[in-house]
């Protein structure tokens, strides 16, 4: 009986195709989708919205129900839809319905169905999330370590063998996807000789700002609102995302006590502090210790508790003097994408941060803001001085023509592209030749679903 069932769905898939002229287009992502959003969610909430003037659109997200967003898009042209990531039950039928699949690197049961579905299936390999867990787990048990990063690897081979494209954020990531792709043997003559670019295969998708501008004046609480230390004449340098391993906000507070001896009105804000991710919680503390340790806590440092709401950070974007993005010399920042900074480009707020990756090199190149080396506190705490000393509006018509160059529309157009072609693509990874996956990812994907999914589907 439960053979016969995606027959079934498919018959009903394509008599909705039949009836509507529009490709029906899924979204899947395990990060929530609703009024607190990280970078996952709302990427997918505002791709969704790029495309559905022009697509039939769900997104299937791993949050609680009924706590949609209601930011800078319409809310009523996208079906949303909570799942539980290691009980996806619900994402069977819609996988079966869809037309065309965006999702992130998945567990294997939702591999399976999206490597037996007639969708084109297009895998965002925007967050390098091996790189992020070997930073995210330093320090922990290695057996533990070496598990999690070999489960992010088979993921992320899982879906270069079932994906018809592949979307990520920078020349620099595509690069390092294409070494993989080359590795696994997914670049053959078949596929170099039909596109020697590649760019029909995998191309740039990077995170987008809002089509239109920010509202004058900015709407909810602010930081001066939601902070009682701060006062009108509190120069806010603004770190607008959270605190992680890979982050370093050790130079940036050691940055900040140093200027706020020449700027006394000197004031750093963090704008979102969570305490639901143990390894946030823990890089958080570890930020408020040092402030202690240096005095600076509550005085020239401020931590605001819990989650800005996406519609209201507009309001801390407006009413900041800068923003400050730090970073440790690693991997995970030469491959990372800071979408936080992208925010700051749409809200005209000149960006202070650490050289490294792509944006850094964006920042430094368009004079966005200034770019310190990293791990340099002196060098750090001048370029925040002179962003300061200048003032945001020096930095004001280069910031919009930079927000103008970035936004969700003109971002999208690569996956809009996939979505109105034809037909579906041959896999890259159904070529001869094709390395399949060794014993020990086969082996680790039984054991998740013999039992391994049960249990984290109850944590």
């Amino acid at each position: 009986m439960d053979g016969a069932r995606p027959d079934r769905m498919r018959a009903a898939a394509a008599e909705r195709a039949g009836a509507s002229s529009q490709p029906q287009v899924l979204f899947i992502s395990a990060d929530p989708v609703g009024e607190e959003m990280a970078g996952l969610g709302i990427r997918y909430w505002e791709l969704a919205h790029a495309l559905a003037a022009h697509a039939s659109v769900t997104i299937a997200h791993g949050g609680r129900p009924g706590r949609e967003a209601s930011g800078d898009s319409d809310a009523r042209e996208v079906r949303t839809l909570a799942y539980r990531p290691h009980a996806p039950g619900p994402l069977r039928a819609l996988i079966a319905q869809a037309d065309v699949v965006v999702a992130h690197p998945q567990w294997p049961l939702i591999d399976r169905w999206l490597g037996r579905s007639r969708a084109r299936v297009v895998f965002d390999l925007y967050c390098p999330e091996t790189l992020e867990t070997l930073e995210l787990l330093a320090g922990s048990r290695a057996r533990i370590r070496r598990a999690h990063t070999a489960t992010t690897v088979d993921r992320l081979h899982a879906a270069l063998r079932i994906g018809h494209n592949f979307m990520c954020a920078s020349e620099t990531q595509r690069d390092l996807w294409l070494g993989a792709m080359l590795a696994l043997r997914l670049i053959g003559p078949e596929l170099y000789d039909r596109d020697p670019t590649l760019r029909g295969v995998i191309d740039l998708v990077p995170f987008g700002v809002p089509d239109r501008p920010p509202r004058r004046p900015a709407r909810g609480v602010g930081p001066r609102e939601a902070i009682a230390g701060l006062d009108s004449d509190s120069e806010i340098v603004l770190w607008n995302g959270g605190i992680w391993n890979w982050l370093d906000a050790s130079t940036a507070i050691r940055a900040i006590a140093l200027l706020a001896q020449r700027r006394p009105a000197t004031r750093l804000v963090f704008m979102g502090v969570s305490a639901e991710h143990p390894a946030a919680a823990r890089a958080t503390q570890a930020a408020r210790s040092l402030c202690a340790e240096l005095g600076l806590l509550d005085s020239v440092v401020f931590f605001h508790e819990g989650w800005t709401p996406y519609a209201e950070r507009e309001s801390w974007l407006a009413q900041a003097d800068c923003a400050l993005s730090a970073h440790a010399e690693h991997l995970e920042s030469r491959f990372a994408y800071r979408t936080r900074v992208l925010d700051c480009f749409w809200a005209g707020l000149p960006v202070v941060c650490t050289a490294g990756d792509e944006l850094a090199e964006r920042v430094a190149a368009d004079r966005l803001g200034a770019v310190a080396p990293p791990g340099d506190v002196q060098a750090l705490a001048a370029a925040l001085e002179q962003v300061l000393e200048r003032g945001r509006g020096a930095y004001a018509a280069n910031l919009r023509a930079a927000a103008e160059s970035r936004t969700w529309q003109r971002v999208s157009a690569p996956l809009a592209r996939w979505i109105a072609e034809p037909g579906v693509p041959a896999r890259p990874g159904d070529a001869a030749g094709v390395l399949g996956p060794a014993l020990a990812q086969r082996l680790r994907e039984a054991a998740y679903l013999a039992g391994g999914r049960a249990l984290l589907a109850r944590r």
